[in-house]
């Protein structure tokens, strides 16, 4: 057992996003949701669904964001 649990520990704000084939090191969470948010509504189908994926992991606070299932 850890002796400062996870949730305790402080989170960093980078993430790393991959998106139709393109990778992204984002230092900034918020950055990185507005930007998928605007494609994914700017966009519609299959393009829209890769930005929904990213997104959705984003809302999760995970550290590796994917289109990928």
């Amino acid at each position: 057992m850890l002796k400062t649990p996870e949730l305790a520990m402080p989170r960093t704000n980078k993430v790393t996003t991959v998106c139709n084939g393109k990778r992204e090191v984002w230092t900034d969470y918020e950055e990185a949701k507005v930007y998928f948010l605007e494609l994914m509504m700017s966009t519609d189908g299959e393009e829209h669904e890769r930005a929904e994926c990213v997104y959705i992991q984003l809302m999760h606070v995970l550290d590796d964001c994917s289109d990928v299932d």
